[in-house]
């Protein structure tokens, strides 16, 4: 991939060494892109997005005024304690005439009653009402660098709302974002290298769906404590800290107790085999780790030391024949 996802040394180069290694990982000096593909990379996040994610009523408008409310409810508030709070203001102001004709102390109040954080977000979004019906005569402007005129609405905001409701924003990068994209590319902690590794991966013109399943890969795949397999990430293949085991990230500064661990490998051969009578090593190992290589680091040697340690507490069954080794459940 270019420099954004790949030359994290030319970002940030006074990291400690564990940034370096992780980088090292996905960065050859004399190709900057990477070994990422990008259009693999992309359809299978979109793809992924779109056989399954979490039903938020603001997904399904294009709204601006219903995004933007969306938006500011959401911030440091969790998604599933907007949804009522979003309903309840747009039945109450369903326009963005209705909410700047409203007396300000009942915004307030209403922000106050349902626990949506601080006050002046709720005063912001009043004055930004009235701004859009006295300064652009009623209609939201498009671009997000006319999105952060409106008072309130800063950056990360104007490009949300750019995005989901005109399809005409860039990449957007939050907590979520930052975190995925540190973990799947070794992106180094750096706003500068985050914003251009993530304008790299969003497809050109589909800001909508892009953002919408970045943030969604964050949100339910690649949380703090990732659920990397239960969740179907489907970065798991080219993930770094997939690989490595390392999900550090940002925002996760200790390596989180399970994932990557033995004992999550342990569990996930078990699981496995409870699906089938008996599997081959080599049929086994990439439902343990979707980087196995019979020959690789994590091949058949380690695969069969882990199987070998579930077979001595008396879980599993190794049969050694015809050069092939067969397990099965105890």
């Amino acid at each position: 991939m270019s420099e954004g996802l790949a030359d994290a040394d030319a970002v940030e180069g006074e990291r400690e060494e564990s940034d370096a290694e992780r980088s090292e990982r996905n960065r050859d000096a004399d190709d900057p892109h990477g070994d990422v593909d990008l259009d693999a990379v992309r359809n299978a996040l979109v793809e992924w997005y779109r056989e399954d994610h979490r039903a938020f009523p603001w997904r399904e408008t294009t709204d601006p005024y219903a995004v933007l409310v969306s938006e500011v409810m959401s911030q440091q508030t969790q998604l599933g304690r907007v949804v009522e709070a979003w309903e309840a203001f747009l039945d109450r102001w369903p326009t963005v005439d209705a909410l700047a004709d409203a007396p300000r102390s009942e915004v307030v109040a209403f922000w106050s009653d349902h626990s949506l954080g601080y006050n002046n977000r709720a005063t912001y979004l009043h004055e930004a009402a009235g701004q859009v019906r006295e300064d652009f005569d009623g209609e939201f402007p498009e671009e997000p660098a006319d999105l952060t005129d409106l008072m309130g609405v800063g950056p990360y905001t104007a490009n949300a709302v750019a995005s989901f409701a005109f399809d005409n924003g860039d990449a957007v990068v939050d907590t979520n974002v930052k975190r995925v994209l540190y973990r799947a590319f070794s992106v180094p902690d750096d706003d500068a290298a985050f914003e251009r590794a993530a304008s790299e991966l969003m497809p050109a013109g589909e800001s909508r769906v892009w953002n919408n399943a970045i943030m969604e890969l964050g949100g339910v795949a690649c949380e703090q404590s990732p659920r990397c397999d239960e969740a179907g990430c489907p970065w798991r293949g080219r993930c770094d800290a997939y690989a490595s085991g390392d999900f550090t990230a940002p925002d996760v500064p200790e390596q989180p107790a399970f994932e990557g661990s033995r004992r999550q490998m342990r569990g996930r051969v078990v699981r496995a085999l409870g699906e089938f009578e008996e599997l081959g090593l080599d049929e086994l190992g990439p439902r343990v780790r979707v980087d196995y290589a019979p020959d690789g680091e994590y091949g058949r040697e380690w695969l069969e030391g882990l199987v070998s340690d579930l077979a001595d507490d008396g879980l599993v069954e190794m049969e050694e024949g015809n050069e092939r080794i067969t397990v099965c459940l105890q």
